[in-house]
């Protein structure tokens, strides 16, 4: 039977993208969407979560309601525990919710194309993590707001020259980068922003991509293992 994995997405700018066809390469997975602004947050994930980026601010739960329903989706998935991914605005409401701190427009500035992520020595033996960890990986940036604080039973993983960029708690993973991203789809992004260069942001990802989607597709595929390991777990008990 396929594993099914539930996908939050907040806006319709900032979807699965690459990620679709590298989480859903075989039948052995199937991705359920739900679109948070306009359709109801499930009370169950299926065998695993992942909570993609938006527009919207981690704290900003009056004007967009879902948030806090997606919170709480990542917790109790998070009991079950099942894998569950947080990608930028995921990884803040991961961070949130399990007891830290986000800073909205962090005073040092936006980070946006390609970066470096240096591991720490734990991200060695995590399970999604732990293909990458080997040396410094180049990921996609665009955000504002920044963790800086963790929970305390969350570890922090991996750090770009300015921010966290990857912690873990318990089943949680969260990222700050964007590992599902092309470079088109910053640049879509950007486009608007008086102060970036978008043009310029697209031509550093695209002249780095020859690093990022390995990486990326890596990480898509340890996240598909653990989710396999996972529900293999359960089944035999």
């Amino acid at each position: 039977m396929p594993c099914l994995i539930t996908v939050i997405q907040h806006d319709d700018d900032v979807p699965l993208a690459r990620f679709e066809n590298w989480l859903a390469a075989d039948s052995d997975i199937k991705l359920r969407v739900v679109y948070g602004r306009t359709t109801p947050i499930p009370t169950e994930a299926g065998d695993a979560l992942i909570v993609l980026g938006g527009e919207a601010n981690t704290y900003a739960t009056e004007e967009f309601p879902h948030l806090a329903a997606t919170r709480t989706l990542m917790r109790t998935s998070m009991e079950e525990d099942l894998p569950v991914l947080g990608i930028c605005l995921g990884a803040q409401l991961l961070a949130v919710e399990t007891g830290g701190r986000v800073t909205v427009g962090h005073p040092d500035g936006r980070e946006v194309g390609p970066v470096d992520v240096t591991w720490e020595e734990d991200a060695a033996a995590d399970p999604i993590l732990g293909p990458l960890a080997t040396a410094s990986t180049r990921v996609a940036e665009l955000h504002s707001d920044a963790i800086t604080e963790l929970g305390p039973d969350a570890t922090a993983l991996g750090r770009s020259e300015r921010y966290l960029q990857a912690f873990r708690v318990g089943s949680a993973l969260g990222v700050q980068f964007h590992p599902e991203v092309a470079p088109e789809q910053v640049g879509a992004w950007t486009a608007t922003y008086e102060d970036v260069d978008s043009d310029a942001v697209v031509r550093d990802l695209r002249a780095a991509d020859g690093e990022i989607a390995p990486a990326s597709q890596a990480l898509a595929a340890a996240f598909v293992a653990e989710v396999r390991a996972s529900a293999a777990r359960r089944n035999s008990r």
